[in-house]
């Protein structure tokens, strides 16, 4: 699976997709096309049964600028009675392809090569894991500096990660984040060399999309609602999710296997 388009990339290795935010001259800032185009390849992602887990990372020196200033001039310069819907819409858009990304049913990780800054960082946040390339990669909630909030995710994916009053002081400051930093804050979970970045996220994304592909999709979405549930609301949608498994092919596979080892050991006595 090939995909070039205008502003995003899309190839698969060893039934690891690699999604590249493909804007280099403007450090692969989002824009309203790469929008359509990123919810286009989560679903491309998704309905691929060959794909079992996918790593997102930028193109050039940067990761992902977050949103395009660009759009933001255009903006402010629309007539004052349109500005708030179409914030909104876009807002909708963007919230859409946030959700597709946390909530893909494959083990996601964030190569984050380079710098990532607002919405940057929250596309980085949506991922179930993190491998920044050190020295170069870099963090920054700067929305502060905008005047705006965070709006991709990050005072949901933020605090999860790093407890509430770190995230506060991170998006109250909008300050910038070094790799080693990101590493002892809990924003990251691995370091890498720049020329090994992308050969140790495919390489990791391929060990965690090896099991069950049916037990990894259910786990997931369980987890990625753990926080907000109670203990019993788990159990339940755990006990749902396992009937589930039950009658999965990897498990019946796994069961055949291991009795049929074990019939083995016995003859072999």
């Amino acid at each position: 699976m090939t995909t070039p388009t205008s502003s995003i990339q899309l190839r698969t290795e060893d039934g690891v997709a690699i999604l590249t935010l493909d804007r280099p001259e403007v450090r692969n800032a989002v824009d309203d096309a790469m929008r359509g185009e990123l919810m286009a390849a989560l679903e491309r992602v998704n309905r691929d049964d060959s794909v079992r887990a996918m790593v997102l990372t930028g193109a050039g020196k940067a990761f992902c600028a977050g949103g395009d200033i660009r759009a933001m001039q255009q903006r402010m310069q629309a007539p004052a009675g349109e500005i708030a819907y179409n914030g909104w819409a876009r807002q909708q858009r963007t919230h859409h392809a946030l959700s597709a990304l946390h909530d893909l049913p494959k083990p996601t990780i964030a190569a984050v090569n380079g710098a990532s800054t607002g919405l940057g960082t929250d596309l980085a946040m949506a991922c179930d894991f993190v491998i920044a390339s050190e020295p170069h990669a870099s963090f920054a909630w700067n929305y502060v500096l905008r005047g705006l909030i965070p709006d991709g995710g990050g005072m949901y994916f933020l605090p999860r990660r790093v407890g509430l009053a770190r995230a506060k002081a991170l998006i109250f400051t909008g300050r910038t984040v070094r790799a080693n930093e990101a590493i002892e804050l809990g924003i990251a979970d691995r370091l890498s060399t720049p020329e090994a970045l992308l050969t140790e996220a495919t390489g990791w994304a391929r060990e965690l999309g090896a099991g069950s592909r049916t037990a990894v999709a259910l786990a997931k979405g369980i987890l990625n609602q753990s926080f907000e549930l109670q203990a019993e609301q788990v159990f339940g949608l755990g006990s749902q999710a396992q009937a589930i498994c039950y009658t999965s092919n990897e498990h019946r596979a796994s069961v055949e296997a291991f009795l049929a080892k074990s019939a083995a050991k016995e003859g072999a006595r």
